[in-house]
């Protein structure tokens, strides 16, 4: 099957540099971009490349709505091509990337991109097939409550692209099918499944309700100590505790609390950093928000799939040491 062939070349290819691969689906406006864009200032925009699956979209905006297709539907976008870029992605080769703009709805010219230490892939698709699956060193899925959703997804379209609330509603309604069909369903084919949601009590439905995550860490992939790092004095910020999973098995659910304070999280991060032996200092930039608002759960779990990002690229020693941003 062509997914064993992938690993296998992977795997033989083990002595030259090729680089880490991460996963993050989610449906539109779950954080992927967010969630992305920290890790990449963290490595360095000259040792992580991101790009987006919206890219490998099929028809234009006018297309789309001509064909009466949505963006999620797989016959709407280029998986194919997806599955040979990412192969080619995952072996350290150069690729001609195309591209999709946002802001007019338009497929632009294709960039030639190579891949460097660190590859991030965002967006609705990327786990769709398994042959995109195999390509990864680290999978994620982005698993907000629906009404948190798209409440983001009207502030965002709303704000920067230039849509009204009527647009934005209309479309949630028109995409909802497909959103059910193929884009939720590879939340069971996930690494690790995070779930940003308002802690329970007065003040949850406030659009400014501070926000807690639930870290499903799945086994199968090896995650950091936390059982050993999680003591009694940090468990005010932080828990671990066992759940059962969707298909009923056994799950570690790592919980941040949205109440966290500042000093309680990053005292718990520099534990994570510290269990990864890395000689440098954490990253300052992990959790922003916007330039001056930081979300602690949005830190910690940054860090832990940045940890797991330079755990795998340790198998690699011909990589450069110095690929931690600084900054």
């Amino acid at each position: 099957m062509l997914e064993k062939v992938v690993a296998m070349a992977r795997a033989r290819a083990a002595e030259r540099s090729h680089p880490v691969m991460l996963a993050i689906a989610g449906d539109s406006a779950s954080g992927k971009t967010t969630l992305s864009e920290g890790l990449t200032a963290a490595l360095g925009a000259d040792q992580c490349l991101s790009i987006s699956i919206d890219d490998y979209h099929r028809h234009d905006r006018v297309e789309r709505a001509a064909l009466a297709i949505t963006p999620l539907h797989p016959d709407g976008n280029h998986l194919d091509i997806v599955e040979q870029h990412l192969q080619l992605l995952a072996l350290g080769r150069p690729i001609l990337k195309p591209v999709y703009d946002h802001a007019t709805g338009t497929l632009g010219r294709p960039e030639y991109v190579e891949p460097p230490a660190f590859v991030i892939v965002e967006g609705l698709l990327p786990l769709q097939t398994k042959l995109m699956r195999a390509c990864f060193d680290v999978t994620v899925y982005l698993d907000p409550p629906e009404d948190l959703r798209q409440r983001w997804k009207v502030a965002r379209d709303t704000t920067t692209r230039g849509y009204s609330r009527t647009d934005v509603l209309a479309e949630l309604a028109r995409r909802a099918p497909d959103s059910e069909a193929f884009v939720r369903p590879q939340r069971r084919d996930a690494d690790i499944v995070v779930r940003f949601a308002p802690e329970v009590g007065p003040g949850a439905d406030s659009p400014d309700a501070a926000l807690s995550a639930d870290i499903l860490l799945r086994p199968t992939i090896r995650h950091p100590a936390l059982d050993r790092i999680l003591t009694e004095d940090r468990r005010a910020a932080v828990h671990l505790r066992i759940i059962r999973d969707d298909d009923g098995t056994p799950t570690d659910c790592l919980h941040v609390h949205g109440h966290a304070s500042a000093h309680d999280a990053r005292e718990l991060g520099d534990a994570i950093w510290a269990n990864l032996g890395v000689g440098a200092e954490p990253p300052s930039g992990l959790g922003l928000t916007g330039p001056d608002t930081r979300s602690e759960p949005l830190a910690l779990t940054q860090l832990i799939l940045l940890h797991h990002l330079l755990h795998a690229s340790s198998r690699h020693p011909t990589r450069d040491d110095g690929m931690l941003s600084r900054t």
